[in-house]
């Protein structure tokens, strides 16, 4: 069985904001010569974590926040420290690194995560707007503080600055310049089933130390061997629970930090698992016409490629399909299950 799972998510993004960065972090495709917003495979890595969590009813691994007063009396961030601790699942399946208290210690995770980008640079779409933040329907209940270099402003003075100046003094201010994402995104996901639930005990270079090994041998964990060398390897009921919130985690995550004015619902068009990463490229894509004077891009779900691929009801309004169905997440989240229940994570 080949251990790796490979995965395609074709989503729809309208009208929203990624990651804050100039107001939407984005990349420049010199191709189309276009702007293009993007997620990072971080944020992504991020937001599934952060389902998976959820789906689980359980806290992330506590991470310790490290400063260092420098001679000038300015606080300087170090290196963050985590638990290194498989007991958390977000740890286990996100990985970990440890430096500076001692013996280096890591884990890389068993998922690589591609950043979430558009299918095509035509079938995206970078609009920006301006703002206001506008109180001025009820100034009397919104003060206002006007500063001249350190000092403050009386009421008169101010009243006497409006009036020789010919000025006013809205509860207004002007937001310009406010970028919002719309168009057709995937993201790639590689799921490497030998590691997914086995934690090397490698001493040379270590993700775990030898304590830490006593006490997860001691809860359960099973000594093993894979590809890689010596391992311990989550017990299998604790497997059973973690694998359909993976699942789920995997195609049903949502970008929520920073939406509060600009939530999406970032409906899922199309999915495409394989154990094959070209036919991923293949069932999910996108095709270059000539149109005129313009080169249009025409999305496209090809079922024939060689992937497993499944279609939602709203992809209909985007793309010509045959073969949507109302429960394609669910049969999609069913196969993940299945392709990682039926890998042997201890006799590898």
């Amino acid at each position: 069985m080949n251990p790796y799972i490979y995965l395609r998510v074709l989503k729809h993004a309208e009208h929203t904001v990624f990651c804050v960065q100039d107001g939407q972090k984005s990349y420049y495709d010199p191709l189309f010569n276009k702007s293009l917003a993007y997620s990072s495979g971080q944020q992504v890595k991020r937001s599934i974590l952060d389902a998976l969590t959820s789906n689980l009813n359980v806290q992330m691994a506590p991470i310790t926040f490290n400063y260092n007063i420098t001679p000038k009396k300015e606080l300087e961030n170090k290196e963050p420290w985590s638990p290194c601790d498989p007991s958390y699942v977000d740890q286990l399946l996100g990985g970990w690194m440890r430096a500076g208290d001692g013996v280096t210690v890591k884990r890389r995770s068993p998922l690589s995560i591609s950043a979430m980008r558009p299918l095509h640079p035509l079938l995206a779409s970078n609009d920006r707007e301006n703002l206001t933040f506008d109180r001025s329907d009820k100034p009397d209940r919104n003060p206002v503080n006007v500063r001249n270099g350190d000092k403050l402003l009386t009421e008169e003075e101010i009243e006497e600055f409006l009036s020789t100046n010919n000025r006013t003094l809205p509860r207004r201010n002007w937001i310009p310049d406010n970028v919002r994402a719309s168009g057709l995104f995937i993201y790639d996901i590689a799921l490497d089933l030998r590691t997914l639930f086995s934690v090397s005990t490698n001493q040379h270079e270590p993700e775990l130390s030898k304590e830490k090994i006593e006490e997860l041998k001691a809860k359960g964990w099973i000594e093993s061997e894979n590809i890689f060398g010596k391992c311990i390897v989550l017990p299998k009921e604790e497997q059973k629970k973690i694998i359909p919130a993976l699942a789920d985690a995997l195609l049903n995550w949502r970008i929520t930090s920073n939406q509060a004015r600009t939530f999406s619902l970032m409906e899922t068009l199309a999915i495409a698992i394989s154990d094959n990463a070209n036919t991923l490229a293949g069932a999910i894509r996108a095709k270059l016409i000539e149109d005129g004077e313009k080169p249009k891009a025409k999305p496209i779900i090809d079922e024939m490629a060689g992937a497993d691929v499944f279609v939602t009801l709203p992809c209909s309004n985007y793309i010509v399909t045959v073969n949507e169905s109302v429960d394609a997440v669910e049969k999609a989240q069913q196969k993940l299950v299945e392709l990682m229940e039926t890998f042997d994570y201890v006799n590898q």
